[in-house]
């Protein structure tokens, strides 16, 4: 009976009770009612209401009462008429009916759109900041003249200075006249050709335009009639000039034994074998005009063959370079062998004197070039006239001066004028 009412004590303290958290078990809600956290959550509190603070307005001034129309009674202000219509055409039978508004009255208006001058009817009457009084135009006016009237008084002011100055100066009227600037008319360029002269007249041009403080030389520029892509009419020669270029060779021998004494012995600058390629290939230095091998030692040079050929000195055996003569080879390039070969736009270029030779030396050498150039003439090439369809043209020119064009005809004589004193 004791534990009956035991249990229906904690029964009712339970239920009296107001747990935090339902879903606990009943120990722990009374447990936790009994004994209360200093953690537990407080109510939140309601949030306060910001307050509203009241507008105000500009008051809409009141219509004048009319005379007939009575003042209004009660002080609760009436509503603002209603905006007037847009204008209509005016018809001359209807009544006019006066403007409830006026421009004072839209200005005290919110949210009225702004009116445009352009759709102000014409017979609302402008403000009275709009308005121009007649005062200020005829001011405006009498402002305009003045100044007109003063750039005036400065033009002459200015011109008289001008005249004043040109009689101090002693300067003529005339001399102020504006002359049109001279326009540079291009010269057009005439097309034809120079005709060929003869070749002695060409030699004395040539020396008279050899006007530099050295010895220039005198150059030969020949244009064969030869197609470039034709490897078997390629035209090279070489021969020795009656006088000569007037210059010190310096004659390279390479060779071994008894022929590198010959080359001494000869006049040779540089003898050497396989010690001189060493040196060649080593240094990357040779400073020579000629070079001559022997069939010996040609094969050597492989090792140096690029770097001779770069400075136009490989030995070859059709420029006669690679010989068992020694001693004629030297002779032969100290009289002045010249070499001559067609390059790639079917050109010889070749020097054959100086400027300082006389004219018949000069013809003489050219003649002998000439005599050298149709000995080396292709074989597959028609032979029906020695220089028709072989020779299209024949220039001289000294170092830093012009080119004269030489006819075929008087370069002929002189071919044949060598050919016969050689042959006697």
């Amino acid at each position: 009976m004791a534990a009956l009412k035991l249990l229906l004590s904690q029964a009712r303290r339970h239920c009296l009770s107001k747990p935090s958290f339902p879903h606990r078990s009943l120990c722990s809600s009374s447990s936790s009612s009994s004994n209360p956290s200093p953690n537990s959550e407080s109510p939140a509190k309601p949030s306060q209401s910001v307050p509203i603070q009241p507008v105000s307005y500009t008051v809409k001034p009141k219509d004048p009462p009319t005379p007939d129309q009575p003042a209004p009674q009660s002080p609760t202000p009436s509503p603002p008429p209603p905006f007037p219509p847009r204008q209509q055409p005016r018809n001359p039978q209807q009544q006019e009916t006066p403007s409830l508004w006026t421009r004072e009255d839209i200005r005290y208006v919110k949210d009225v759109p702004n009116i445009s001058p352009v759709s102000y009817p014409s017979r609302v009457a402008p403000l009275p900041e709009d308005k121009i009084s007649a005062d200020g135009e005829e001011a405006n006016k009498e402002q305009r003249l003045e100044s007109s009237e003063e750039m005036e008084r400065e033009r002459r002011r200015i011109e008289a200075e001008g005249r004043m100055r040109r009689r101090v100066f002693r300067v003529s009227e005339e001399e102020n006249v504006a002359v049109p600037f001279p326009m540079l008319i291009k010269k057009k360029e005439s097309k034809e050709k120079p005709a060929p002269l003869d070749l002695v007249e060409a030699i004395r041009l040539v020396k008279a335009s050899a006007m530099k403080k050295f010895d220039e030389t005198i150059e030969a520029h020949v244009r064969l009639a030869i197609k470039k892509e034709r490897t078997d009419q390629i035209v090279h020669g070489s021969l020795i000039l009656p006088h000569g270029v007037a210059k010190v060779v310096r004659v390279a021998f390479f060779a071994e034994g008894a022929d590198a004494d010959e080359a001494r012995a000869a006049g040779a600058d540089i003898v050497g074998g396989v010690e001189l390629i060493e040196e060649i290939a080593s240094s990357n230095k040779f400073n020579v005009d000629k070079c001559f091998a022997t069939p010996q030692l040609v094969l050597r040079l492989n090792k140096i063959a690029s770097f001779l050929k770069e400075r136009h000195l490989l030995p070859d055996r059709k420029s006669g370079t690679v010989t068992s003569d020694v001693s004629g080879a030297i002779k032969s390039a100290r009289l002045g062998r010249v070499h001559f070969k067609m390059d790639k736009t079917s050109i010889v270029h070749v020097g054959l004197g100086k400027a300082s030779f006389t004219e018949e030396s000069l013809r003489e050498n050219i003649g002998a070039f000439m005599n050298a150039l149709l000995v080396a003439k292709p074989a597959s090439l028609k032979k029906a006239s020695k220089y028709a369809g072989y020779v299209n043209s024949f220039h001289i020119c000294s170092t830093m001066g012009p080119g004269f064009p030489i006819s075929i005809q008087s370069l002929s004589k002189a071919a044949d004028h060598f050919h016969k004193v050689n042959i006697n």
